[in-house]
């Protein structure tokens, strides 16, 4: 008989031993949902076998259980680099990962459970240099989508390296240092400026306009009116003055203070008074 054989054989009779004792938790492990499991044996290592969801017997002392998160989970990594033309950028990338479940043998070998930690920041760091060297501080903004793109391509290939599946890549935070902001605001208020500016000559302009319009409106009225009066003569100005005293007196006769209506020229009209 081999040691291994002999182990193992030593192994189930432990397990028998302590199931006939009563003392079941000590060879018994739960997988909840989401997760998975790996063996580490003592004797042959880590088994390639992956370890669903449920209760599961294993060997006590020889064999340990590793529990795995195979949900997404979100991390956010913040960076600061260079854009192409070496303007200071600092950019936030949160990320939705997960393990390849049948890539959890290898991933607890190489990296451990924490792979996470030793993977994330290195490869988003990574990432995030070389694609914002591509791109001008104002093409960061105008072309984020563009820039997004690139930057979860280029992660996701390399997640893929360590067993790492990304679900999702969002760039959530991008600002700039603090002298290209300041240009930046400047340049909004020179551009504000100018537009108030033209605005400005463009209601000059459009009162001058009405101007002219308005004074020849005025010319060709008083070339009407001369017409009018070389054709008719004083008859016009006489019925303007019968039309405005008919007004006035209208006015007057709606007056509560005013009993009578006076006489004279008070109405533009010269009535003679009846005699008494």
């Amino acid at each position: 008989m081999s040691a291994m054989q002999f182990f193992n054989r030593l192994g189930s009779v432990g397990l028998g031993v302590a199931l006939a004792g009563g003392v079941v938790n000590s060879a018994l492990y739960n997988v909840d949902g989401g997760h998975r499991a790996v063996i580490f044996d003592r004797f042959t290592g880590i088994k390639k076998q992956i370890v669903g969801e449920g209760t599961h017997f294993f060997i006590p002392w020889v064999q340990r259980p590793i529990i795995f998160d195979i949900r997404s989970r979100p991390r956010n990594v913040p960076v600061i680099t260079g854009s192409k033309d070496l303007q200071n950028v600092n950019i936030t990338l949160r990320i939705l990962f997960r393990p390849v479940p049948d890539e959890l043998p290898k991933i607890y070998t190489v990296l451990g459970n924490d792979y996470e930690e030793r993977v994330l920041p290195s490869i988003t760091t990574e990432v995030l240099k070389a694609v914002v060297a591509q791109f001008d501080a104002g093409e960061l903004i105008t072309q984020r989508d563009l820039v997004s793109q690139k930057v979860s391509d280029a992660l996701t290939d390399r997640a893929s390296q360590f067993g790492v599946i990304l679900d999702d890549i969002s760039i959530t935070h991008l600002t700039f240092g603090k002298e290209f902001t300041q240009a930046v605001e400047l340049k909004q208020v020179a551009q504000q400026e100018a537009e108030k500016a033209r605005f400005l000559v463009e209601k000059a302009e459009q009162t001058k306009k009405a101007t002219v319009v308005s004074a020849e409106g005025d010319a060709q009225a008083a070339i009407l009116l001369a017409k009018a009066f070389g054709d008719a003569g004083e008859g016009l100005v006489e019925l303007r003055r019968i039309e405005a005293a008919e007004d006035i007196a209208y006015q007057l006769s709606r007056s509560r203070q005013v009993a009578y209506l006076p006489t004279g020229q008070n109405l533009l009209l010269n009535v003679p008074t009846p005699a008494n």
